[in-house]
């Protein structure tokens, strides 16, 4: 019998160590790019910005290729911040020394300004179907927005000194704001804001949302680091060798984002798939089974 527990609790360890240990990190470098931030991700699709030289660009990979780079006409630079389907958004500014900062919606074939009205700086942070979030400043300072392609509607949590939106899935919104106490994190469903902060971590900052997975970074006494969080359990992010990632956006079992190599000014980006529950789950469900038949017949011979 002791026997027995001993191979069933093996096979459920060996089943927990082996479903963490297949998450798959890859790394991507726009050729020939300075730094590389991917910042959205819909489907097989990544897209983000990188800088060569001294100029910033956006991009798409499909998985397989890179795209032309994506850069607004008549800007210097351009970043992409999210995806969904055909449309892109992000925001440019117009000069080496920034200049006006306005957001905009790419289609795939058109650009679209987008410009907060009364805002002297608009940036589009992400979008879902047709509704795009971001962040404007004015003279009472930064808010946050949702615009719905007619609509602008400024977004602010009620007491919060300053509100900044990230991501966006479907009608959820994840961000940071400030109060009197500091720096904080929310997901608000347009009628509950509802404060998201790891246990024990001096800051969290949401970036990305999809369904009940939010994704982004948490400060402590040892720096900075990349957390995914289910709505219940939070798992620190790491590459393999240790390095602290910086995640910031996901769409199913795929996480990207950037990372530096300590020592480098270089940012890299990369692309985790966070493993499957599937083979925990089998190796767990065999270790039952084989209890249950030695159960069987143990009655077998009592009987």
């Amino acid at each position: 019998m002791k026997k027995l527990i001993v191979i069933c609790a093996i096979i459920v360890s060996f089943g927990t160590n082996y479903a963490r240990a297949t998450g798959t990190w890859t790394t991507l470098d726009y050729p020939g790019a300075w730094d590389t931030t991917p910042s959205g991700i819909s489907g097989s699709e990544v897209v983000g910005s990188y800088w060569q030289p001294n100029t910033g660009y956006g991009f798409l990979y499909n998985g397989t290729s890179w795209s032309a780079p994506y850069h607004m006409p008549g800007a210097y630079d351009t970043m992409i911040s999210g995806i969904s389907g055909n449309n892109i958004v992000g925001y440019y500014d117009t000069s080496i020394y920034g200049g006006e900062v306005h957001g905009f919606l790419y289609n795939g074939t058109s650009w679209t300004t987008l410009d907060a009205p009364g805002a002297s700086h608009t940036r589009a942070s992400g979008i879902s179907g047709s509704n795009i979030v971001g962040n404007y400043d004015n003279t009472s300072g930064l808010h946050a927005f949702l615009y719905d392609g007619t609509t602008w509607t400024t977004i602010e949590k009620p007491g919060a000194t300053g509100t900044q939106i990230d991501g966006i899935d479907g009608s959820n919104l994840v961000g940071t704001y400030g109060d009197a106490s500091g720096t904080h994190s929310f997901l608000y469903d347009g009628t509950t804001w509802t404060t998201i902060e790891k246990p024990g971590a001096d800051a969290t900052y949401l970036q990305g949302i999809d369904g009940s997975n939010l994704v982004g970074t948490y400060q402590n006494a040892s720096g900075s680091h990349g957390f995914l969080y289910d709505g219940t359990s939070w798992t620190t992010l790491n590459m393999p060798d240790g390095t602290d990632v910086v995640p910031s956006g996901i769409d199913g079992s795929n996480i990207v984002g950037y990372y530096y190599i300590p020592g480098s000014d270089n940012a890299h980006g990369f692309i985790y798939t966070v493993p499957e529950p599937t083979t925990l789950f089998l190796l767990g469900l065999g270790g039952l089974m084989l209890r249950k038949s030695f159960d069987f017949a143990q009655g077998r011979r009592r009987a």
